[in-house]
């Protein structure tokens, strides 16, 4: 049975997302240049692929959102400069963005459930993606102890 969607509330969450999605553009580009060691370069390529991805994401639910006839956010959320960039801070704190943006896809796919198909794999498919990312984080977090 199909319910009705409340597009305002998905025009919500979805700035939301794009809110969140832009700051991981931000995020990574800056974890990007502050990461320093042995292992720089190929976590320099892993970061950078993470802001270009971030930001297809947030064209992606920007497209969507117009469609519904939202206007998009220009803010981005909140990115706390812990002034830590050292590998496993920087791991740690992207492992907690991808944690944070994965509950926002939950958010909307709970809002359009049994509303769009088209929006719930969307989410769904998001939700893959980011929990895919939190999988990979938490296996580079591995080889990093306490301090």
């Amino acid at each position: 049975m199909e319910t009705e969607l409340d597009e305002e509330q998905v025009i919500s969450n979805l700035n939301a997302i794009l809110e969140a999605e832009l700051s991981g553009v931000v995020r990574y580009t800056h974890y990007s240049l502050m990461v320093t060691g042995p292992n720089r370069i190929p976590l320099v390529d892993f970061l950078k692929g993470q802001a270009t991805e971030s930001l297809v994401h947030a064209q992606e639910v920007g497209e969507i959102l117009t469609g519904f006839g939202g206007h998009p956010s220009t803010n981005i959320a909140a990115i706390e400069e812990t002034n830590q960039h050292s590998i496993r801070d920087v791991l740690g704190e992207s492992y907690n963005h991808e944690k944070a943006t994965v509950e926002l896809y939950r958010e909307l796919l709970t809002t359009v459930q049994d509303g769009s198909v088209f929006l719930e794999e969307f989410a769904r498919s998001k939700i893959a993606i980011e929990e895919q990312h939190q999988l990979e984080l938490a296996k580079m977090l591995r080889d990093y102890t306490e301090d």
